[in-house]
This record gives structure tokens, C-alpha cells and sequence, in this order.
């Protein structure tokens, strides 16, 4: 993989996180249900935590001499909460994904500086899958 390729691929993981941002804004104010409150407070948390990452990968694909995407992808409407909340899981399983993905590209390349900025990209969204699966009890 060259390094024009990888930062489309960065890109592509940027505009998940304005995904996310997006996702968990609508889904934090939306939310409905006694049940629901601790998880809310964890969306918060992780709408944070979504900020950083978009930040760190932005720095990333300067850093490689590309451009950060500004494309924010649509975002899927939830019919209630627990829909919500699913939608949030699928898409940082996806993230996920990615994430482990990239570890072991930007570490064939050799760009272990790189390697060092994704991983706690990594670890958190595994975090973020681990709350949302306990949240919808799987």
C-alpha cells in the first residue's frame, strides 16, 4: 500500500467519526426512557471521545501530507432508543474494524508513528462496543 492509499483510507475513518458526532448529537437528544439514562451518559462520554479521534486522524493525514475530508456521511434515522443504540453499535463495530485494519497497514509501512496515534482509536472504540452491547444486553 502506498501512502496516497492510506490516506484515503484515513479519510474514510474521518468521515465516520463526523458520523458519529453527528449520530451520537441526535441520539444523546432523542433519547427516551428511564433505562436509558446511565447509557446516555456514557453517549456523552463517547461523543467526546469521537471529537478526539476525528482530531487525532485529521493530524494523521496532514501529517502524510493529505487533505482532511470535511464530508460528513448521511446519518440513519432511528425509530426509538434501542434502534438508536444499535445503529451506534453497527457503526463502531465497523469503526473497529477499520481501526485494526489500519494498526497493521500503517505498520507494514513502517509508519509506526502513526501506528502509535491509532491505537488508542482502537481501545476506545473497542470500549465503545463493549458499553453499547451492555447497554442492549448482548
Amino acid at each position: 500500500m502506498d501512502t496516497t492509499k492510506l490516506i484515503e483510507l484515513l479519510n474514510g475513518d474521518l468521515e465516520l467519526e463526523y458520523r458519529s458526532i453527528v449520530q451520537y448529537v441526535q441520539h444523546i437528544a432523542t433519547a427516551k426512557g428511564a433505562e436509558f439514562q446511565s447509557t446516555i451518559e456514557e453517549l456523552r462520554a463517547h461523543l467526546g471521545q469521537e471529537l478526539d479521534h476525528a482530531t487525532a486522524l485529521a493530524e494523521q493525514i496532514d501529517f502524510l501530507g493529505g487533505v482532511p475530508s470535511v464530508t460528513v456521511p448521511s446519518v440513519p434515522e432511528a425509530a426509538d432508543t434501542r434502534a438508536a443504540l444499535t445503529l451506534d453499535l453497527e457503526l463502531e463495530r465497523g469503526q473497529l474494524e477499520r481501526y485494526r485494519e489500519r494498526v497493521g497497514q500503517t505498520e507494514q509501512m513502517g509508519l509506526g508513528d502513526v501506528t502509535e496515534a491509532i491505537r488508542p482509536l482502537l481501545q476506545q472504540t473497542q470500549d465503545h462496543v463493549r458499553d453499547l452491547q451492555g447497554a442492549l444486553g448482548l
